[in-house]
């Protein structure tokens, strides 16, 4: 009986050890079937060396800043192990993967836990192999044999990873692939957009938030509102973990979990961030740079996903200042024009008829992206005018902020027409790098770039060209004499069909002017005689020389103004006489790198000498005179008077800036140039159409439109002293043979005594 029982005990253990074995030969055989491609096909060795993934384009400014990103789906821009704080690498593989450093790949303790649990108690995957199903097996299935399959290919994946890669680089991939939605693919998305910081820079709480998402960046989402107190919850089993695996110690869990929930949400869209104009028209700029660069292979480049890094010459610091100058004047310009309009029965337009105002509107309205898609879809006029005059909830734009409101289409494109617009540049004369540009006031809502993409009407901005002509070719001095009297040329001369005689703004004549006087106080006759004396013509070959690359007519006309050109011709060429009379041709990418750090093309300016360093210099002089007792010298007023509100002066300035207002017929654009030794800047305002203006002369000048942007950028600047804004004079040369030194004093007729005059604010 007892040799029976025997018998049946030593079957019982050859059947226990037969299961247990050809359990485990049964593994291994699925194990073998999945690595061979039995369940499908796996990543061959060089997509294992190379993970695919979608690599946005990086944009990073001269000062190491990420200014934005290029991308269609993943917001994703790879980090080393080493730019990752410690904090969050604990966090996760408490939270994630106890064992990490332990396993293989596959934790056969948690997952033999989860099968006896039935799944209850987690899934039992590792980080590794969770990066195998970001990288290679993405998307999940409703199928039970397809999720097992799936499941297989992932271990395969991961032990091969495990084999390729170290801990650090597998920790690191990982974070590099997880989508934390919002744009925020990977975890340097996800600090920026959640934290407004770069990751190295992230506090235990900022580190643990993160890790409590990758269960479900959307269930845990500390920015959506219905998902914050779970995201808190999470984030608090995170300490719990960390404290549970040694990390922190239970004091340290106690008062960390007791923190509020807190984030700085900074969306990244390309209508979001810094110089977003710039990096549209830096987006252009590089899709055809792609067509003409192929990769080794042959293909062209995609900047979407080809992770690209593109270094360019804005600098983050001054484009914050720039675009913060901008946004606080022309708020408050902007309130000064809206209660004029009130008075203005066909605001937001001066001298235009009702049928021209129509005319006006309905063209704003066919190039509506509502008109288009109207259009598209088959919609006849009749049905596309319903829309556009049955009200509707809308969210439009205000220097107040985004506001919801009421209105119909039609009626929203009469308000935008009312806002006015802006833009500034600003460059580097001696590199001709491109440290600002501010295309408008608001990307979102205002697509057109008044730096580049838009011509308007330069006024007396010009006529620096006119005087450095003369003083180049004719040798001419600042403190030369010309006769402030009214002055003809014939029709016969250069081809005009009629006599042209202007007039000065303020018509008042008489006397005789220096030309410093004369450019200060922007007067009109005395630059028709220059233009004569030296011909349209050569005006026109300075101004191309110096960068304008519009299209000039030689005629006299040309020495007002009356001409269309963009602000950053108009920059680059004022650019010149800040660099003794050397043009360098503006720069906005001083390299591109491809994904690997490898530079696929630097940058270098072009040069050109446009004028002698003496003329240069002897222009800038004669600038000076501007901002000392012409139409600039707001920069340097310490009174006030009843334009304060709308100018925001006084701004007290008093080092050397050489500079030039702007203001063309009807007050329809007011422009601003001001130039210190390693700067030039310029500034234009205005409305979309040229019959959106203020009424009169008061607000409608250059030195009240756009002066002030001008000037509350520099002050940024200038308190910004990383930045090495210049306040010296510009340097003189050493055998200058022109006289400057014409200076004039005024009498005080009572006493005798020298005084200081108010400047006259007029601009012309």
């Amino acid at each position: 009986m007892a040799e029976k029982k025997t018998t049946n005990f030593s079957k019982y253990i050859k059947w226990f050890w037969g299961i247990v074995l050809g359990g485990f030969l049964f593994v291994c055989l699925i194990f073998l079937m999945a690595s061979w491609g039995v369940f499908g096909a796996l990543p061959t060795f060089e997509e294992l060396e190379n993970p695919k993934s979608d690599l946005a384009t990086e944009v990073i400014s001269a000062d190491g800043k990420t200014l934005g990103k290029y991308y269609v789906k993943a917001n994703r821009t790879p980090i080393q192990y080493k730019d990752l704080p410690q904090n969050i690498v604990k966090a996760l593989v408490a939270t994630e993967d106890e064992r990490f450093y332990e396993h293989s790949g596959i934790d056969f303790r948690g997952t033999a836990r989860a099968v006896a649990n039935l799944g209850r108690s987690g899934g039992a995957s590792t980080i590794t192999q969770q990066l195998a199903k970001n990288l290679f097996n993405k998307g999940g299935s409703s199928n039970i044999f397809k999720r097992l399959s799936q499941k297989l290919k992932e271990w395969v994946v991961a032990v091969k990873l495990e084999r390729q890669y170290t801990k650090e680089e597998i920790l690191t991939m990982y974070l590099n692939t997880q989508d934390f939605i919002f744009n925020a693919v990977g975890v340097r998305s996800a600090a920026r957009i959640y934290f407004g910081k770069e990751p190295k820079d992230l506090d235990l709480q900022e580190s643990a938030i993160l890790v409590a998402m990758l269960k479900n960046p959307r269930q845990y989402n500390p920015y959506r509102e219905r998902s914050k107190d779970k995201s808190l919850e999470r984030r608090n089993v995170v300490f719990a973990q960390m404290e549970k695996n040694g990390f922190i110690t239970e004091k340290e869990k106690d008062s960390l979990q007791k923190l509020p929930l807190k984030i700085n949400f900074t969306p990244e869209s390309h209508s979001d961030g810094l110089a977003t104009y710039f990096r549209e028209h830096l987006k252009q700029f590089l899709k055809k740079w792609a067509e003409h660069n192929p990769k080794p292979n042959g293909e062209p480049y995609n900047i979407y996903k080809d992770g690209l890094k593109v270094y360019v010459t804005i600098d983050s610091r001054m484009q914050q200042y720039g675009e913060e100058a901008m946004e606080e004047h022309m708020a408050n310009l902007q309130s000064f024009f809206d209660k004029e309009q009130k008075r203005n029965r066909t605001a937001p337009f001066y001298d235009l008829d009702k049928e021209e105002i129509n005319r006006t509107l309905r063209r704003a309205k066919q190039n509506s992206d509502r008109y288009k898609s109207m259009k598209a879809a088959g919609k006849s006029e009749k049905e596309i005018d319903k829309v556009f005059n049955t009200e509707t909830d809308m969210r439009v734009f205000s220097w107040k902020g985004e506001r919801d409101t009421v209105m119909t289409p039609y009626d929203s494109i009469r308000y935008y027409k009312q806002i006015l617009r802006s833009g500034l540049v600003a460059i580097e004369p001696q590199t001709g790098h491109i440290k600002v540009w501010v295309g408008g006031i608001n990307n979102k809502y205002f697509k057109y770039d008044a730096v580049d993409q838009q011509k308007r009407q330069v006024g007396s901005t010009f006529k620096p060209f006119v005087y450095a002509t003369a003083i180049n070719q004719l040798k001419m001095s600042p403190c030369d004499k010309l006769p402030n009297t009214p002055y003809t040329i014939p029709k016969e001369k250069y081809g005009m069909p009629l006599d042209w005689t202007p007039k000065n703004a303020n018509n008042k004549y008489g006397g005789e002017m220096t030309l410093k006087e004369a450019l200060a106080g922007s007067i009109n006759v005395i630059t028709a005689q220059l233009v004569d004396k030296v011909s349209p013509i050569n005006v026109v070959r300075l101004a191309e020389s110096a960068g304008i690359e519009s299209k000039i007519e030689a005629n006299p006309s040309i020495a007002l103004g009356a001409i269309d050109l963009s602000l950053m011709e108009m920059v680059s060429a004022y650019s010149t006489f800040a660099n003794k009379g050397l043009r360098v041709s503006p720069m906005m990418i001083t390299r591109i790198e491809d994904k690997n750090g490898t530079v696929l093309q630097e940058f270098v300016p072009k040069t050109k000498e446009v004028l002698s360093e003496e003329s240069a210099y002897v222009i800038l002089d004669l600038m000076k005179g501007v901002t000392q007792s012409g139409s600039g010298a707001r920069l340097r007023s310490s009174y006030t008077n009843a334009g304060d509100a709308a100018t925001g002066f006084p701004y007290k300035f008093t080092n050397p800036i050489a500079g030039k207002t702007g203001t063309t017929q009807n007050q329809s654009d007011g422009w601003f140039m001001g130039i210190v030794p390693n700067l030039a800047a310029g500034v234009w305002t205005g409305g979309e159409d040229r019959a959106t203006h203020f009424a009169g002369i008061r607000y409608g000048q250059g030195a009240t439109m756009s002066l002030p942007t001008w000037a509350l950028f520099m002050q940024k600047c200038y308190a910004d002293k990383t930045l090495e804004i210049s306040k010296e004079d510009f340097e003189k040369p050493e055998d200058l043979s022109i006289n400057i030194d014409c200076t004039k004093k005024v009498v005080d007729e009572e006493g005798g005594e020298e005084k200081e005059t108010k400047p006259d604010d007029t601009d012309f």
